[in-house]
């Protein structure tokens, strides 16, 4: 069991999923998210129930999943509406975080968060040990944006703009991995923090 949990966070097109992976070929377990987010409103599940009485059976597929791209529409039309789906999922996602990271074999686990700074931070995960931000500068990330999903450069800035700023994601960090060069920098970098967190979990909490 890992009692010592790390949170990885970065804006987007940071290179925060290329860190994730670097760390999972170290062996360290990372309980991603998105993924408990998709989990958390699954077809049967409680939560997609709650999202229907919350919501109304118009938000269903006809499969029975959860329309996505309509949920999307709706809550970013309506900050009400985004603060009752967010009140259904968020603890749902904390708590597999949690519970995921604290079965896992190792002497330490990670939890990917995307939006941690957006989400409450430390005081919305009291259970996280250390942060670690993946940071670039706005800049890197406009262009990464630009070249990885193809599209306007208005598109891109408002996707930026979303999300905590560089500034408030620096705020709760206490690593900061800087990915602003070339790939063949980042292991490295990854196997430094590998070290200092093996070693960290040795010691008393």
């Amino acid at each position: 069991m890992s009692d010592y949990i790390i949170a990885i966070t970065g804006g987007v097109a940071s290179g925060k999923s290329t860190v994730d992976r670097l760390f999972q070929a170290l062996g360290v377990v990372v309980a991603d998210a998105d993924r408990a987010a998709r989990d958390a409103v699954a077809a049967g599940s409680e939560g997609l129930a709650e999202v229907v009485a919350a919501f109304g059976p118009g938000v269903l597929c006809g499969d029975g999943q959860l329309d996505r791209p309509a949920m999307r529409r709706r809550v970013f039309a309506d900050v009400e509406a985004r603060k009752r789906l967010e009140a259904i999922i968020h603890p749902r996602v904390r708590e597999a975080l949690r519970r995921t990271c604290q079965v896992a074999a190792g002497p330490y686990a990670i939890a990917s968060i995307p939006l941690l700074a957006e989400g409450g931070g430390r005081d919305a995960y009291p259970w996280l040990q250390r942060i670690l931000v993946v940071d670039v500068p706005e800049s890197v990330q406009l262009a990464r944006l630009l070249q990885r999903d193809g599209i306007d450069e208005a598109l891109a800035r408002t996707m930026i703009a979303a999300q905590a700023s560089r500034r408030e994601r620096l705020a709760i960090a206490d690593d900061v991995l800087v990915n602003d060069g070339a790939l063949d920098a980042l292991p490295p970098q990854v196997e430094a923090l590998d070290r200092l967190y093996r070693n960290l979990a040795r010691l008393p909490l």
